[in-house]
């Protein structure tokens, strides 16, 4: 169920980029006059932050040494491992962060951290597109 959320939420996100509209303005006609040659590719530009998040989630924790065989041995994730176990003294503690983060890598939850990685990559589409947006005006 929260996948089906989660997909449904980032449909309406591509469908909002693709429409120009902006919330609380009126300009979205104003702004689509102005720059005819630009027309259509914020659909484009969406997508590809959404594709390149989505990438980088997926293969961020297998890089990281959260793979699903396990911890892998002289990684980042060990190094954590090691120092999240050193100040909880001895033991990594259930629902922390690298217990977090490894239960993701072995879950295979790549489906859900692609989502995830998609839906930073829009925001920060989103992000980038209003500071040109203010630096026009």
């Amino acid at each position: 169920m929260r996948q089906k959320a989660v997909s449904l939420f980032l449909c309406y996100l591509l469908l909002f980029t693709c429409s120009g509209v902006e919330a609380g303005k009126n300009e979205g006609k104003k702004r689509r006059s102005e720059s005819s040659e630009d027309s259509g590719s914020g659909f484009w530009k969406a997508l590809t932050y959404m594709a390149v998040g989505g990438g980088l989630a997926v293969a961020g924790l297998p890089a990281l040494g959260f793979t699903g065989a396990g911890i892998a041995a002289n990684s980042m994730a060990a190094s954590l491992m090691s120092w999240s176990a050193i100040m909880n003294g001895g033991g990594v503690p259930a629902g922390g962060l690298v217990a977090t983060l490894q239960s993701l890598g072995a879950g295979g939850s790549s489906i859900i951290m692609g989502k995830i990685g998609a839906l930073l990559g829009y925001t920060t589409y989103k992000y980038i597109d209003s500071k040109e947006t203010e630096d026009e005006e």
